[in-house]
């Protein structure tokens, strides 16, 4: 492996058992090598000599008839990979109820696993919990939302600056009200999407009406209730879901009174599935960064696990850019 990275034996160990300094350049070489003779460094005899796991633990929050799930599953992959060229592990583990105690009881059982790390989609606004049940033993990542109570750095997609877009695109094209779909707020993701709808109105001085707003929990039922209520009860032209599960009830609903997009109501959804591909028209829709927010996870908490002996850097947040794809919806 030395020869092939064309570095020395000493400097393959100290890559593999992160026990010396490396410059970024010559753990790529290492790692490229890995990956070509197929290398899986021996985890127990890692963890006896540098009392680590090489193991990161990651709980994300996933319904089983949420279509989140792809999301979930494809920041899951990104992280994975990154991980896995480095010679570490992943262990998921869903929070298929979205209950508090259970997040707590999945990191009492990562914890028993001697995790190196934990990477977490928190389902709570304030997660003071972690004092406790992490007591910073280890490093702490979360991603896709910004909760409070506790230090960990953020990957997060850019919600505020997608929707933002997406709406000015709306406005562009001549429409004044824009019904807005939203999963239920708290939570930091739903929150800054509301906050990018009202900034672009606010840009082109147009007045926030709440009657245009429906917040309802995330469901397939829901985005259909949601949409039969707005298209009945508004005067709006132009709707805007910010979130996947409720765009796909929406359009439901949408396609079965038969409303003619965008002619009579121009959509806009969320995340860039391949059903939204095929509906009649194609859906505009925002493509979110999810296997590059997974990549950028591990990266940040590869760092933070190399940073453990000298001095920690403060906290961090990275935001990705999240993309409008324009098909013929709006």
């Amino acid at each position: 492996m030395a020869q092939l990275a064309e570095v020395s034996t000493a400097t393959v160990s100290h890559v593999i058992n992160n026990t010396r300094f490396v410059s970024l350049e010559t753990k790529e070489k290492v790692y490229r090598a890995m990956e070509q003779l197929d290398f899986r460094p021996n985890a127990v005899a890692q963890s006896l000599r540098s009392q680590r796991s090489n193991t990161i633990g990651l709980i994300v929050p996933m319904l089983p008839s949420d279509t989140s799930n792809f999301f979930f599953m494809t920041v899951a992959q990104g992280i994975q990979k990154t991980l896995k060229r480095r010679g570490y592990h992943m262990l998921l583990s869903n929070n298929s109820t979205e209950e508090l105690e259970e997040e707590i009881e999945q990191i009492k059982l990562f914890n028993a696993k001697l995790i190196d790390g934990l990477i977490i989609a928190s389902i709570a606004e304030d997660v003071g919990h972690l004092s406790e049940t992490v007591n910073g033993k280890y490093p702490v990542v979360f991603i896709d939302r910004r909760p409070e109570g506790y230090k960990g750095d953020f990957i997060l997609s850019d919600g505020f600056g997608a929707t933002l877009q997406a709406v000015r695109e709306l406005l562009d094209k001549g429409h004044k009200r824009i019904g807005f779909l939203s999963a239920t707020l708290g939570i930091s993701t739903s929150m800054e999407r509301l906050e990018g709808y009202r900034k672009a109105l606010e840009e082109r001085g147009i007045a926030f009406d709440p009657a245009l707003v429906r917040e309802i929990p995330a469901s397939f039922d829901n985005g259909r209730l949601a949409a039969q209520q707005l298209l009945d009860g508004t005067d709006m032209t132009a709707l805007f879901v910010a979130n996947n599960v409720l765009t796909m009830g929406a359009m439901s609903y949408l396609q079965e009174r038969r409303v003619r997009i965008p002619q009579e109501l121009a959509v806009i959804g969320y995340d860039d599935y391949d059903w939204t591909k095929i509906t009649t028209p194609p859906l505009t829709v925002i493509r979110q960064p999810s296997f590059e927010l997974g990549e950028k996870a591990a990266e940040v908490m590869l760092s933070r696990i190399e940073e453990a002996d000298g001095q920690e850097e403060e906290p961090r947040e990275y935001r990705l850019p999240a993309q409008l794809i324009v098909r013929d919806s709006c």
